[in-house]
């Protein structure tokens, strides 16, 4: 299966296995890992060898065919009872990202009127996730990139493009199709500490498709708005709550308050299986935290005076009164509240 962006495949699945880009070895060196059994494709989630909610979601249902292969194998009579530990690992993963759970829970959907062999009736569920999932981006792309005037500058935080999804990206999908459509004026990312997805992944992909980037430290985001060089932050998001809150990459809060500070407008670009309607609001979406170690030190290099202790949050939660636009492939829903996304959802 090709991505929508050739130069930029993250997931692929290859007779009968899973690979995965090893994104932590990003922009240095380009690896692919074999994955064979499910516990290995958890771990890599979990180890950021794959990362971005939609990309995390589509991981699962491959690692899925994989375990139900294996447990059919052992004992076709009762694979479907031994698979629940492997779904449950899986599930233990990412806790924020909830593509993660909705791709078990179809998945789950899928196995339950199965008898005989399941692989090759999962091994097709999986492939129309990725494949949805790829066409729902470019949709988003396009009804992205309609909300932005010529001559714009975007400013992007973390990395949400073709390697966090299926294929061409939620936020970089935008940015791809205002490229596209000749749009954009210049396009800045924030480096995005501590995994710096920014400098070492968007960047990169940007660059792979020719689309120039200017990266920025986060500290400088409020210097670059107040020089006018920018009229849009756009951003991913790992879960939206059912009022329109945003869970994303730490950061992304602080990068809304200044946008709305300085006249920016907010734009969030997010498959409707990244929407949350169980959830409430912000508030009640679970934030990992992750080991204090990733900030006290750089590439294994320590960074930090020895001592010190370290606060990881991987997410923050940015307020729906701080959004201009959610964009989804179902259509756009503006000044996001519960009232519309229930619509949203409802459609």
């Amino acid at each position: 299966m090709m991505t929508s962006s050739d130069n930029t495949q993250a997931i692929l699945w290859e007779g009968d296995h899973l690979r995965l880009l090893d994104q932590r070895l990003l922009p240095q060196r380009v690896v692919y890992l074999d994955i064979t059994d499910v516990k290995t494709a958890a771990d890599a989630i979990t180890d950021m060898v794959v990362r971005g909610a939609p990309a995390i979601g589509i991981t699962a249902a491959y690692a899925i065919v994989l375990a139900a292969g294996q447990r059919y194998r052992e004992d076709a009579a009762n694979w479907r009872s031994l698979i629940e530990s492997d779904l449950q690992y899986l599930a233990a993963s990412r806790p924020t990202a909830i593509n993660l759970f909705w791709a078990i829970g179809r998945m789950r959907e899928r196995m339950a009127s199965l008898s005989a062999n399941p692989v090759n009736v999962l091994l097709d569920e999986a492939i129309a996730i990725h494949e949805e999932d790829i066409a729902a981006n470019k949709k988003m792309g396009e009804l992205g990139a309609a909300l932005i005037n010529a001559n714009a500058g975007v400013l992007t935080h973390c990395n949400a493009g073709a390697l966090a999804t299926g294929g061409y990206g939620t936020a970089l999908g935008v940015i791809r199709s205002a490229s596209a459509a000749g749009k954009l004026r210049q396009v800045y990312a924030d480096e995005t500490r501590p995994w710096l997805q920014g400098a070492r992944l968007t960047a990169w992909e940007l660059l792979q498709d020719h689309i120039p980037v200017t990266l920025i430290v986060e500290g400088a985001a409020a210097a670059l708005m107040q020089t006018g060089a920018v009229q849009w932050f756009i951003v991913g998001s790992d879960r939206i709550a059912a009022n329109g809150d945003v869970a994303n990459k730490i950061g992304t809060y602080a990068g809304a308050i200044l946008a709305k500070h300085h006249g920016l407008k907010v734009m969030v670009v997010a498959p409707t299986s990244t929407i949350d309607m169980n959830v409430a609001s912000g508030a009640d979406i679970p934030i990992e935290a992750r080991d204090g170690a990733e900030i006290l030190s750089l590439n294994k290099q320590v960074v930090a005076a020895e001592g010190s202790g370290a606060w990881n949050p991987v997410f923050d939660v940015t307020p729906a009164a701080l959004i201009d636009a959610i964009v989804t492939e179902k259509g756009v829903v503006e000044r996001p509240d519960a009232a519309k996304m229930a619509a949203l959802m409802a459609s």
